[in-house]
Order: C-alpha cells, then sequence, then structure tokens
C-alpha cells in the first residue's frame, strides 16, 4: 500500500514538472513575441528590463564608474556609446531616468515639445499662414494655389555640465545606491540651468527662451512672425484696479481658438497667489483648484503651471504665458555623457556629466504673453 502511494505520488511529481516545463515555455515564447513587437513599436521590452546588450552596457558602466576599470565598458560598449567630445554615453536605462526626473521638476519640459535628437544640429521647417486653397465650379480648370511658406527653425543648443562628487571609499561599498545617486546629482544641477533657459536663456550656447524674442501688441498676420503677442494687464507693474480678470480673459481670446484646444497657463507662485482672489461677477473665485491631489489647478478652465523662472509682476514685465506650449516652443535633448576623474578634487571622485540641450520657439502665434503696463 505504501509502495503504490508511494508510486502516485512520483508519478503526480513527474506530471506537475512536464506541465511547468510546457507553460513556461509557452510563457517565454509569449514574452519574447511581445518583447519583439514593443521593440518594433519603439517601447521598452515587457517586466520593464533592457535588451540583454543594454543590461551588460550598464552593468559595465556602473562598475567602470565605481572602479574606473573601464576594460569591460570598452568591451560590452559599441562605438556608438562613445561620446566624441570624450567619456562615455549613458546607458539609455539611466539616462531615461534622468529624462523622467528632469521632466517632473520642470514645468517647461511638462508643457513643451521634447525631441530626442542624435546630432549637435537639428533644424525643423515651420509654415507660415498654411497652404493656399481656391473654389471652383465641379468642371472649371483649377488654377495652381500659391505655396506656402516656410521659415527655417534652427533651436539654439548648448552644452550643459556638472561634476558631481563622492569618495571612492563610499563607491567602494556595494550597498551604496550609486546609480540613483547619480540620477538625484545630475538632475538637480541639471534641473535648476534648463529651467532658467527654457524661460529666459538668450540663446548663446543654451537654449533661447520664450521671454527672449520680440513683442509686440498687434494681432496674428499684423505683426512681425518672429514676435510674440502681448496682452497689456491695465496698469504698469499691476493688475487693473478694477475688473483685474477681465484683461485674463483677452488674453485667452488672443489665442486662436487651434491653440486653446490644448492650451496651459504659465506663472509663478507670486502671480498665482493674487490670480487667486480674483473673483467673477456671481462673487465666486475664478480660480479652481485641482481635484486630484497632483493635478494643477485651473484658470478660466485651463491648467495652470506654476513656474518659478517666470518673472514676479513688476513694470513691463511679462509674468503670464498663456497658448499651446508643444506647437509653440520645442526642447532638444541629446544623451548624457560622464567621465569618471579622480584627480582633481582627491581624495574625492568627480563625475563630469555632460548633456547637449536646445530649445526655442517654433510657432509664434501659439502662445500669448501678458505684459505688466497700461497698454
Amino acid at each position: 500500500m505504501d509502495y503504490e502511494i508511494k508510486e502516485l505520488l512520483e508519478k503526480q511529481g513527474d506530471a506537475f514538472e512536464e506541465f511547468k516545463r510546457v507553460q513556461g515555455g509557452r510563457i517565454e515564447n509569449l514574452e519574447s513575441a511581445l518583447n519583439e513587437f514593443a521593440k518594433k513599436a519603439g517601447r521598452p521590452n515587457i517586466g520593464g528590463g533592457g535588451s540583454a546588450e543594454d543590461l551588460e552596457h550598464k552593468k559595465a558602466f556602473l562598475g567602470y564608474m565605481r572602479s574606473g576599470k573601464d576594460r569591460d565598458l570598452e568591451a560590452k560598449s559599441m562605438s556608438v556609446n562613445n561620446d566624441p567630445s570624450g567619456g562615455y554615453l549613458v546607458p539609455e536605462e539611466i539616462d531615461g531616468t534622468i529624462s523622467k526626473a528632469l521632466r517632473e521638476l520642470s514645468p517647461m519640459r511638462q508643457l513643451a515639445r521634447v525631441i530626442p535628437v542624435t546630432t549637435g544640429e537639428f533644424s525643423m521647417l515651420h509654415s507660415v499662414g498654411g497652404t493656399a486653397y481656391s473654389w471652383v465650379g465641379e468642371k472649371s480648370a483649377r488654377p495652381e494655389t500659391g505655396n506656402p511658406t516656410f521659415v527655417k527653425l534652427i533651436p539654439p543648443m548648448g552644452e550643459i555640465y556638472a561634476s558631481p562628487a563622492i569618495t571612492q571609499n563610499l563607491l567602494d561599498d556595494n550597498n551604496f545606491g550609486l546609480e540613483e545617486w547619480l540620477v538625484e546629482e545630475v538632475v538637480e544641477a541639471f534641473g535648476e540651468g534648463e529651467g532658467d533657459s527654457f524661460v529666459n536663456g538668450n540663446g548663446v550656447n543654451k537654449p533661447r527662451g520664450i521671454l527672449t524674442y520680440d513683442i509686440a501688441s498687434t494681432a496674428d498676420g499684423a505683426r512681425a512672425e518672429n514676435a510674440l503677442q502681448y496682452v497689456a494687464s491695465g496698469a504698469s507693474g499691476a493688475f487693473a484696479a478694477s475688473n483685474p480678470s477681465d484683461k485674463l480673459i483677452s488674453l485667452v481670446h488672443s489665442v486662436k481658438p487651434r491653440y486653446r484646444v490644448n492650451a496651459k497657463w504659465s506663472m509663478n507662485t507670486n502671480t498665482i497667489e493674487q490670480i487667486r482672489t480674483f473673483k467673477n461677477t456671481a462673487g465666486d473665485y475664478i480660480w479652481k483648484q485641482g481635484i486630484e491631489a497632483g493635478q494643477p489647478g485651473t484658470l478660466l478652465g485651463y491648467p495652470v503651471f506654476e513656474d518659478e523662472n517666470m518673472p514676479d509682476i513688476a513694470a513691463n514685465s511679462l509674468s503670464i504665458a498663456f497658448g499651446d506650449f508643444q506647437r509653440g516652443y520645442v526642447i532638444l535633448d541629446r544623451n548624457s555623457s560622464m567621465l569618471r576623474d579622480p584627480f582633481t578634487a582627491k581624495p574625492h571622485v568627480l563625475f563630469y556629466t555632460t548633456k547637449r540641450v536646445g530649445g526655442g520657439m517654433r510657432d509664434f502665434r501659439a502662445i500669448k504673453l501678458m505684459k505688466f503696463a497700461a497698454s
């Protein structure tokens, strides 16, 4: 009897092992197919991990950062992983984490169109006024319509760099989270510089900010194509004394309807504080707090993004921007590169990190500004 039970259990065990083998093969084939589909769609692998090559590159990169031995990194990295300016390109997984953190830190990265680039220069054509059209009868001749006018846009680019420092003793500690520390240090350094340049940058070896372009009070089609329209607040360095929110409504309607679909506000916390006190004729606040945690509040039905790089209200300041930033402003991103420097600041090890970033206006009709002036 005991022998029969033992034999039955052994058969059940063998059957279960066969079941696991078959199902495991099916799951592996399914994951392989899904990962191949994800690769063709330009998406990360199922399960969050990168390809075997990417993971080997990341492992070798972090090993080099800890020890300074780059033999494994040279072996695991193809030529595309070497930055011509010196250093090694940061693995895509780590660079993606940096980009995601920068986006969460920078309002302009959340608002604008961000384009990854692989070269040092980038240009795009922008149609001015759109393609012409004409109406004709069913059998009428169809003369050629006017050709659209294109403007070549070359967003200014520059190289931002930082050198976070750490001791070799800490690097030798395998329990130290090197990857997390690198991301945190680089994001903190780059975030502040980038955020200011997207708003106030002069375009010299850095992005050109939205507030540095020519401005005019004339509407679309009447002002120069490379100038932003502004709406005056009604008083120098302040909102108008009576009905101050009326000018905000004017700013909204200075933007054409096709741009208002995805329009958003950008201003700093001090400006927001003033606006939150405005009420309509019924006595209701025109500011509406976001319903869910983390969601932006709305002003006149449009989301408000708080950007500390926007100036405080002062005489002739451009303290409020409104419009479709995705259409209006473009940010260019090139992969970060990093070089280990154990010599310059002994006993600390410096990680000389660089990143090419560009930015500039794309469509001058998509974003409008409020100028705090009487007219």
